[in-house]
């Protein structure tokens, strides 16, 4: 195996790897409750986002060779095709809100 000469495209097509696909849903729900008789209204809203709490791996390692310390010697890179990053798990904010 070798690598294409300086200037060379090489043969390998544009789109030989694709990234991992996302599975994310977000929900809010929110409640208005009325205070006495005047226009004062009280907003309880909960917002949910990864309601399903699904995995989403955002970053995959795609070098398979890299160089090593010395003339033109090729290594095998170990961590090839492992998941290095996650995005963050289900998070839920409250919020209140007092209109008046």
């Amino acid at each position: 195996m070798s690598l294409p000469g300086k200037g060379d495209i090489g043969n390998a097509p544009k789109d030989v790897y694709r990234g991992l696909g996302r599975n994310n849903w977000d929900m809010t729900l929110f409640r208005n409750f009325k205070l006495g008789a005047e226009e004062r209204v009280l907003t309880f809203r909960w917002e949910v986002y990864n309601v399903f709490n699904h995995t989403q791996l955002s970053s995959i390692d795609n070098t398979v060779l890299y160089l090593a310390a010395g003339p033109a010697t090729l290594n095998l890179n170990p961590t090839f095709g492992q998941a290095l990053s996650a995005l963050p798990a289900r998070q839920m904010p409250f919020s209140l809100r007092l209109r008046f």
